[in-house]
């Protein structure tokens, strides 16, 4: 099957489809248990993205399983500091650590000069999922937004308030701006490689969109994602870009009419009405399709309560241009049978 046959691709042309096509963010995860035996196998996190038998492995079992439309690369939003040259590390039950960088100083130890070299065995990966994939399914590569992967590379791990990352922001616009705009370049860089080796569609995920003022979220989640979509264009001008600013309320209207995405991935916060009027329609139009936007504790609980908001999220958003998802990634104590419960009901 042709790229632009393919569900997930028809929808991001503006396709309105008589059956949404469907993929869960984080749906290749703890809450598989063959997931967490190959993640055994592969000693730390970072090894299993490393390893492209094993990252092949890990992408392919949710498809396998439930039969999405689209399979999303499996890596990390942090590849790309590391490629950078800082020095990262996953710890058990503190998640990604990272040697932090809070000023310009700081800052010119990161270089782009190796960033392929360390990040090839993702690039490895695309490729053979682009081979592997069933005709029908298609392959979709990733990268952080700008802001987002600065929260981390600054704050040194996650944070609940991103003081420290908006201290430099605020009251150095100028030296924070640096970073952003390496990271503007490493992104584009970076996805550029894995839609050569075969990506048919890109996500940006800008996790911590929403802990920005409105000023704030302007300059640094958009205007970012404004360069990297207008740089792909330029060497690919028709390729599908879907930008997940999470957490922005009204600020998903802006963020459509202006980041030059295809798709916007809404979070489960948003209401659906204001979501499809405000937001949807084919992208002649100035509008978007719409990803989303099921509250991932409903896959957990399941039931009727699951189905019940499936069945209005399908009723309010698929009458235009839409991609079911969630409205953030799957949870490690999802039980897989209720994601093939929504499966079954996604499929029709």
């Amino acid at each position: 099957m042709q790229t632009e046959d393919k569900l997930l691709i028809r929808a991001l042309r503006g396709e309105t489809l008589a059956r949404p096509p469907f993929w869960l963010m984080r749906q290749a995860g703890r809450y598989l248990p063959e997931y967490r035996a190959t993640r055994e196998q592969a000693g730390s996190f970072l090894d299993l993205c490393f390893n492209a038998d094993l990252a092949t492995e890990v992408t392919l079992q949710p498809i396998r399983r439930f039969g999405m439309d689209a399979a999303i690369l499996f890596a990390d939003i942090l590849l790309i500091p590391h490629g950078l040259g800082q020095p990262l590390d996953y710890r058990e039950g503190e998640g990604p650590i990272l040697e932090p960088i809070r000023n310009v100083t700081e800052l010119a130890a990161l270089r782009m000069d190796d960033l392929h070299q360390r990040v090839a065995p993702v690039y490895e990966t695309v490729r053979r999922l682009a081979a592997e994939l069933p005709q029908n399914v298609a392959l979709i590569g990733f990268a952080g937004a700008p802001w987002t992967v600065a929260t981390y590379m600054v704050e040194g791990k996650g944070s609940r308030d991103h003081a420290i990352v908006k201290q430099w922001a605020y009251s150095d616009p100028d030296g924070f701006g640096q970073l952003i705009q390496l990271l503007v370049t490493a992104t584009v860089e970076y996805l550029a490689k894995q839609v050569d080796a075969g990506a048919e569609a890109v996500q940006l995920f800008d996790t911590w969109a929403g802990a920005l003022s409105e000023t704030a979220f302007k300059r640094w989640c958009i205007e970012p994602v404004q360069q990297i979509t207008e740089q792909l264009r330029q060497r690919y001008p028709d390729l599908p870009i879907i930008g997940f600013p999470r957490g922005v309320g009204a600020g998903y209207k802006v963020f459509a009419r202006t980041a030059g995405v295809n798709g916007v991935s809404l979070d489960w916060t948003v209401p659906l009405d204001w979501a499809a009027a405000e937001l949807q329609g084919s992208n002649s139009q100035g509008k978007v399709t719409l990803q989303g936007n099921l509250d991932p504790r409903l896959l957990v609980i399941g039931g009727p309560a699951m189905e019940t908001e499936v069945r209005r999220i399908l009723e309010t958003l698929g009458q235009g241009p839409f991609i079911f998802n969630l409205g953030h990634g799957i949870v490690p104590e999802t039980p897989p049978e209720h994601v093939g419960r929504l499966a079954e009901m996604l499929r029709g």
